[in-house]
């Protein structure tokens, strides 16, 4: 079974591209996943795959687009089911 983290990323994360830009680097890395937005203005990220593209997402996202403003990650195991593919929710 393939390892998820789940991460909850605050700051001006929502608006400037975030979603896209930072499904975009998963696929790269080949990862499986979602990222939406959350009411609170957060951004939420589900990542399972290999160990080393999960760190490489990580440190993506400390900074993501240039439009953004990274106040803070937070990241935790991921226990459910995580689907093929990486997809991009409203």
């Amino acid at each position: 079974m393939t390892r998820a983290i789940r991460f909850v990323i605050a700051g001006r994360v929502q608006g400037v591209y975030y979603r896209a830009a930072t499904a975009a680097r998963a696929q790269q890395l080949q990862l499986r996943g979602s990222i939406r937005n959350l009411p609170d203005g957060r951004v939420e990220v589900i990542a399972a795959g290999d160990d080393t593209a999960q760190r490489e997402l990580a440190a993506w996202l400390w900074h993501g687009p240039p439009a953004a403003r990274v106040d803070g990650v937070e990241i935790e195991e991921w226990l459910e089911t995580v689907n093929e593919g990486f997809v991009v929710a409203a």
